[in-house]
Order: structure tokens, then C-alpha cells, then sequence
């Protein structure tokens, strides 16, 4: 591939990154759970870099939960994050309760078992 080529691969990827990395964020913000690891993080002045070593957790990962666009929550990273922070899984997540909510008589089942929105059969 020539240089040209590969510029402008390189810079067509950075967009779709980004794109990704937004409607992530838009999802997540749909989420009932709240995640302050950039508070912590900077009442103890430690960089995500420095979390990560200490915890042995990818980069990218901490990065994720920085920015609160992380797509599960995994029990070994709380407790690893927990332990270097010195902090209750209660301080690093809120939760805030739905507007829309997903559970109850407000809950469709397809025949699969995967939830359909109300009203969108």
C-alpha cells in the first residue's frame, strides 16, 4: 500500500474510533450506573497510566472506565481498582435509577428470551 493509501486509511480509521467512542458514551449515559474513577483518580492525583500498572489492567480498559463507556463491569477489576485505591465499590459506583424502566410489567421477552421495547412488535 502507498504512503497516500495508508494516510488516508489511517485517518479514516481515527474517525471510526472516535465515532465508536462517542455512541458508546451515548449508550452508556442511557445506563443507570455512574462510575467516578476520574474523581478518585484525581483526588489522589494518580494518572490512569499509574492505575493501570498498579492494577495490571490493559490501558484501554482503565481508559474505558475513565470515561465510563466500559460495557460490563467485571468483578476482578472492581476489586483490583478497589484495593489500589483504597476505596468501597460503593465510592467508585452509583446507581441512579431509570426513567424508562426495563424491568417488571415494563419488560418484553421475545420468543428467543431477548428484550424488545415496548410497543415495538
Amino acid at each position: 500500500m502507498n504512503y497516500k493509501l495508508r494516510h488516508i486509511f489511517t485517518k479514516i480509521l481515527i474517525k471510526i474510533t472516535f465515532l465508536v467512542k462517542i455512541l458508546q458514551k451515548k449508550v452508556m449515559a442511557r445506563l443507570s450506573v455512574k462510575i467516578h474513577l476520574s474523581k478518585i483518580l484525581g483526588e489522589k492525583r494518580m494518572t490512569q497510566a499509574e492505575l493501570a500498572k498498579k492494577t495490571g489492567i490493559r490501558a484501554g480498559t482503565i481508559n474505558d472506565w475513565y470515561h465510563e463507556i466500559i460495557p460490563r463491569l467485571n468483578v476482578e477489576h472492581l476489586d483490583r481498582i478497589c484495593e489500589v485505591l483504597e476505596c468501597n465499590i460503593s465510592d467508585l459506583l452509583e446507581y441512579i435509577p431509570n426513567k424508562n424502566k426495563k424491568t417488571g410489567k415494563h419488560l418484553i421477552l421475545e420468543e428467543h428470551g431477548n428484550r424488545k421495547e415496548k410497543g415495538a412488535e
